[in-house]
């Protein structure tokens, strides 16, 4: 059974899904349903069912609101991807609080060349587990925020929450 929960937060709702002791979606809805059928198909037979408190996942997005912006690096996660996809996304949760990279910086951190910019935008545009693996701090090298999934306005709040603005 797939475990979620929705928290509210200063960016609007932020809908967290579990299986296993992990992470297996996150994201900032409230529409659990939205994050639910982003998972695997076999991930999604397993059901979901809404619950009061997640737990460890709750209390560390509640640390980091309050100011622990490392919080979320100890909840375990778990995502489906190629290799190259999980090294990007390992390489992604190194990236600290209140700093950004770019995607050529991404790919590099990952092992791969600078040129694998495309791959690391991907990687970024996939991730299921947001903001516990932290695409927000992933930033255009010319400049702006680009994109995100859950809207600029989100990622600027993120960025802003963590670097004390």
């Amino acid at each position: 059974m797939i475990a979620a929960q929705t928290v509210p937060t200063p960016a609007g709702p932020l809908t967290l899904l579990a299986h296993g002791g992990a992470l297996v979606g996150a994201g900032f809805t409230g529409d659990v349903e939205e994050i639910f059928t982003r998972l695997s198909p076999a991930l999604r037979q397993e059901g979901l069912e809404v619950v009061d408190d997640l737990g460890a996942a709750t209390l560390a997005v509640r640390a980091y609101l309050d100011g622990d912006l490392t919080a979320l690096d100890a909840v375990p996660v778990s995502q489906p991807g190629t290799p190259t996809r999980k090294r990007l996304h390992a390489a992604l949760r190194e990236v600290k609080p209140g700093t950004t990279v770019s995607y050529a910086e991404l790919a590099v951190r990952a092992g791969l060349p600078r040129t694998a910019a495309r791959a690391a935008g991907s990687a970024c545009a996939q991730n299921l587990i947001a903001p516990f693996v932290p695409c927000h701090r992933v930033v255009p090298s010319t400049g702006g925020y680009g994109g995100y999934l859950y809207g600029v306005a989100v990622k600027e709040w993120l960025l802003a929450h963590e670097s004390g603005h």
